[in-house]
């Protein structure tokens, strides 16, 4: 046969694929049997899984309907367990509870004479723990609703929270978003004065800021309640408890109604890889061992972080963990959850050290934790049997393959995953090119870079580059004139010329090329000119730094305005194309000495001009749609949006009333080609 192959050689060349093709199969099916054993144990042993993640029904304490009072807990090193209060004097043994199978012990205390429940609500409670060491210890249940510090105390106190009128939604959840446009924020810092602001304030004055923008969706951080305000959220002590240094539980029940009335997605950023080492208010040692919810020993603390690991083969940890996920939505009625720290909770060492070059031999082996991958699988798979309409995201670094697709196909389960390299490859490019020096194809490449069929977030900046050291793009590209050229009296510098240009292009680019979803923080959207930074030592417990200047996008005579306008209509653009929820774009130019990108989606045509000073006439472009011809019924090609208009801070070079018409001429492998009279160069 000449130069061909024989069959003992085509053999030899497709071996090594083939290989790899079962290898990787042979662990998605694994990971799925390790899935479906797990919830068959759950079905037989508990009653199906709907009952078994509604334990925080029973856990915690209840009053009954009688007017008593139930309590149950997981304390499987205790000797003994007692209920102690203002209900009782703090009497510290008058309330025992009764050892019962697996580590459980459960209390029941009768009505008063009166017929009324013996713990009143807003009354204060502990657990008092004798452990085998022979230690008395005060805890704080897992399960508590309600936790906050009296006066100035650092510890937090367990409130009993059940209120004799509950908060009663007045607006149903809405369907999924097929576009999302999220918008991340922390309600703490939601405002211009220097203190923790309030659900309240963020409810009546920052949800119509957030609709105005064409947000359909908010991530709310810092929920969940710590006692250390600058964790930003991310050293959990109660993981029930809404955090009560913004207001009450119904203040946020009224927040996420409210936003439900203006058919604005709520999710709650959860963390559930690690857990604070408080052990006064936290759950660390809560029966006087190292274990209980966490492994013992090194494995049990993350090195980086300084806090405690969750033991996710442990029955009583499942039964934690996935009654959390539903409180959050039955209780307080969010729509699904962004999950922090994937990456540390999907291998053993964390992500510590590791470097992932996208080599499958990374994501498969012993160095993953298949004890958190199968929790993980379960939790997904909870939260969209139970509630259909609810969506959850990953934050993950390494790029675990099908860490978006179902559990049914051997993935994680996770609707949608960040898109962290684009954050990255944005600073990468400011903080070391020469603007004659972007490689057009790299940043095409980075936006586009994606898994098939995996649902990605894009986002060009997120809280992690708005934090004390670090910097947001509009810092990186302004830096200190932010402080005295951002008047529309003064005089455009070309420092704050080219910031504000380049802040809305990579802001557009990011949106219209790099997901199926997209992601701004609180005051990115119009430059925020300081980093964030919360009350601690190092800053005198100064809040200067732990809030967002709303009020500066809102001045007439400020530059910030034109920023806060473009990102309002760029969203309003998309919400009318919705090119987050159609195909991926087609790129038909990348255009290296000229700068110009040009792609299309969603019936709109795309074209960004990098050059540092250069402008195009007569510029050709490829499209695959017919403009309109003359004497023709068939589609216009207009501007929809410009970044060079006076109302976005531009230039206005470009004539809005122009109409553009294509012709039956191929142009870089299009079908079709227009002509545009004019790009503009990027100041």
């Amino acid at each position: 046969m000449g130069t061909g192959c024989n069959d003992e050689s085509i053999f030899t060349c497709i071996l090594p694929t083939s290989f790899l093709f079962l290898s990787l199969s042979f662990f998605f099916l694994e990971r799925y049997y390790l899935f479906q054993h797990c919830l068959k144990n759950i079905e037989e042993n508990e009653g199906g899984l709907n009952k078994f993640s509604r334990s925080y029904q029973s856990f915690g304490v209840h009053r009954c309907v009688d007017g008593g009072l139930y309590g149950k807990e997981w304390a499987p090193g205790a000797e003994a367990l007692f209920l102690t209060g203002d209900f009782n004097n703090w009497n510290p043994i008058s309330h025992p509870y009764k050892k019962m199978d697996y580590g459980k012990w459960e209390l029941f205390i009768p009505p008063g004479p009166d017929g009324f429940c013996p713990v009143p609500h807003g009354s204060k409670l502990k657990v008092v723990i004798h452990s085998k060491t022979g230690e008395t210890l005060y805890r704080i249940s897992p399960w508590a609703k309600y936790v906050a510090p009296e006066g100035k105390n650092v510890n937090y106190d367990w409130i009993h929270w059940e209120p004799p009128l509950q908060y009663i939604r007045k607006h149903p959840a809405h369907k999924k978003p097929k576009s999302l446009r999220i918008y991340e924020c922390h309600v703490g810092i939601a405002s211009p004065e220097g203190k923790v602001a309030s659900y309240k304030n963020f409810t009546y004055n920052v949800l119509p800021k957030i609709k105005n923008l064409g947000y359909n969706c908010i991530q709310l951080m810092a929920i969940m309640e710590h006692a250390y305000y600058a964790s930003f959220g991310y050293q959990i002590t109660s993981f029930f408890a809404a955090s009560s240094r913004y207001g009450t539980p119904d203040d946020l029940k009224e927040l996420i109604d409210i936003a439900h009335s203006m058919e604005i997605t709520v999710l709650l950023d959860v963390v559930h890889s690690h857990a604070s080492k408080n052990s006064e208010d936290g759950l660390n040692k809560f029966d006087g061992t190292d274990s209980c919810f966490f492994h013992s020993g090194p494995r049990g603390t993350h090195s980086l972080w300084d806090s405690r690991l969750f033991d996710y083969a442990n029955w009583e940890v499942l039964r934690f963990l996935l009654s959390n996920l539903r409180w959050w939505i039955e209780e307080y009625g969010f729509d699904g959850f962004r999950f922090d720290g994937v990456t540390s909770m999907l291998y053993h060492h964390h992500g510590i050290g590791a470097s992932f070059s996208g080599d499958y031999h990374e994501y498969f082996g012993l160095q993953v934790d298949e004890e958190a991958l199968v929790y993980i699988m379960l939790a997904n798979h909870m939260v969209h049997f139970l509630h259909p309409e609810c969506l959850t995201i990953a934050e993950e670094v390494s790029g675990m393959p099908a860490l978006g697709c179902s559990v049914a196909q051997g993935g994680c389960g996770f609707d949608y995953r960040l898109a962290m390299a684009i954050p990255d490859k944005w600073i990468q490019i400011i903080k070391e090119l020469k603007d004659e020096d972007w490689d057009m194809g790299n940043i095409v490449f980075t936006l586009t870079n994606r898994r098939y069929k995996e649902k990605y977030i894009a986002y060009a900046e997120s809280h992690d580059q708005a934090l004390v050291g670090d910097k947001t793009l509009a810092f990186r590209l302004m830096d200190a004139e932010m402080y005295t050229n951002m008047s529309v009296i003064s005089p455009l510098t070309s420092i704050i010329d080219r910031g504000l240009q380049l802040h809305k292009m990579i802001r557009l680019i990011t949106h219209a090329l790099g997901g199926e979803a997209y992601l701004n923080f609180m005051g990115n959207e119009f430059g925020h000119p300081e980093w964030l930074d919360f009350p601690r030592k190092g800053n005198n417990e100064s809040y200067h730094y732990a809030r967002r200047q709303f009020h500066l996008a809102d001045d007439q005579h400020l530059r910030y305005i034109f920023l806060n306008e473009f990102d309002r209509d760029m969203n309003k653009l998309e919400e009318r194309f919705g090119w987050l929820a159609s195909p991926l774009a087609h790129v038909s130019e990348k255009h290296e000495d000229n700068k110009i990108i040009v792609f299309e989606r969603a019936n709109l045509l795309f074209i960004f001009n990098f050059h540092p000073h250069k402008s195009f006439p007569d510029y050709r472009v490829g499209t695959k749609t017919p403009g309109k011809y003359p004497f023709s019924l068939c589609f216009k090609y207009k501007i929809a949006l410009d970044s060079d208009a006076p109302e976005y801070g531009g230039h206005s070079r470009l004539d809005h009333n122009s109409e553009y018409f294509s012709e039956q001429f191929s142009h870089n492998h299009r079908p079709n080609s227009l002509m545009v009279m004019y790009i503009p160069v990027r100041p």
